[in-house]
């Protein structure tokens, strides 16, 4: 199982970024299963909001509806994880840390704060990595 901080999933479904060519194919062919809660997709439709995202939109010729249409079709909505005693320093990002200590998955995330946690998190059954390239080697 894998989550993605809203950083990586803009990276996979808006910005082509050329780190996320391995995570897609892994999500295409189901070897990786990517879990996510109403509030992440939430969090994602907000920050699709932001002025310098929606101009980035409309750059590369998306619309709102079809990232969230992308988002709805490779995720799998789970409940709420509850939170668990590794706190991280940037309170958004702590519902991807609750989520994926309580699957046990890896956590694909850019923000410092997340990957500082990196060595606390291991015990707690979590790798994280700013890319699925790098969780693998």
């Amino acid at each position: 199982m894998i989550v993605l901080d809203t950083n990586i999933v803009l990276d996979l479904l808006v910005f082509d970024d050329p780190a996320t060519p391995p995570l897609k194919e892994a999500l295409d062919s189901r070897q990786l299963q990517w879990i996510a809660t109403p509030a992440m997709r939430e969090e994602l439709v907000r920050v699709l909001a932001y002025p310098h995202i929606a101009a980035r939109l409309a750059y590369y010729q998306l619309g709102v509806d079809a990232v969230l249409a992308a988002f709805d079709r490779q995720v799998q909505i789970v409940e709420t994880a509850p939170r668990v005693s590794c706190v991280c320093k940037d309170p958004d990002d702590q519902k991807f840390i609750d989520l994926a200590v309580a699957h046990r998955a890896l956590l694909l995330s850019k923000d410092h704060a997340v990957l500082r946690l990196k060595r606390r998190l291991l015990p707690l059954g979590v790798s994280t990595a700013p890319a699925l390239a790098a969780a693998t080697h």
